[in-house]
């Protein structure tokens, strides 16, 4: 798969900067309709079969978990941050509207890069937030707190990010998740610390407003 040309450009193009509707202090370059979107996508990429493009809409996850942040900002004042699979960077913007003292955004996704940065900047925290495009997985960075919202959709790669959690966890890394309880979230793991009803795109999640909630992970 060849890199974007201009993913930027593209990103403007194709998408509409406008406020999150749980987070209405953030506002994210966003898509009308996923389906349109997903197709212009593979076509600037040369490339079928690409996942669908997660760093153009504000999901429920993570707008549970942007809002907890931003009414809960002693949870990332001063912190050291990573938003892993950041998509939008919405959760990274309210981590660093709400204090954090860096925030590193991962995401594999080469618009999504681009989207973080037009994002941040919109923002006013672009100084604050660094995209980052490495596979973490497995890694042992050096972090206050890791933030993960909308992760658990596909079993494998759920399994391999609950165990690297566990193993941050374990080295003193406080993990936050947003999820509206997906397939493969590992519940009986977890601890809900906030739940709240989402307004999302229908086209997305097969309704208008969905209940997402903030986990911590049990020791």
């Amino acid at each position: 798969m060849r890199p974007p040309d201009d993913p930027a450009g593209f990103i403007r193009a194709n998408t509409r900067l406008l406020p999150v509707p749980h987070a209405p202090e953030i506002r994210l370059h966003v898509a009308d309709e996923a389906t349109a979107l997903w197709e212009k996508t593979e076509e600037e990429l040369e490339a079928i079969g690409l996942p669908p493009p997660f760093w153009a809409f504000a999901w429920a996850g993570g707008q549970a978990l942007a809002r907890y942040i931003l009414d809960n900002p002693d949870r990332v004042t001063g912190a050291r941050i990573i938003d892993f699979a950041s998509g939008s960077g919405l959760v990274a913007i309210a981590a660093a509207q709400a204090g954090a003292r860096h925030v590193t955004a991962s995401d594999l996704d080469p618009f999504a890069m681009a989207a973080i940065r037009l994002n941040a900047a919109a923002n006013d925290v672009a100084g604050r937030i660094e995209p980052v495009s490495d596979n973490l997985l497995g890694t042992e960075p050096e972090v206050d707190l890791v933030l993960a919202a909308d992760v658990f959709y596909e079993r494998d790669l759920a399994a391999a990010v609950t165990a690297w959690l566990y193993g941050l966890q374990a080295r003193g890394v406080q993990v936050l998740i947003g999820d509206p309880g997906r397939t493969y979230l590992p519940r009986d793991r977890l601890e809900c610390l906030a739940t709240y009803a989402v307004p999302v795109s229908r086209s997305l999640e097969d309704t208008e407003i969905k209940r997402s909630h903030v986990w911590r992970l049990r020791p």
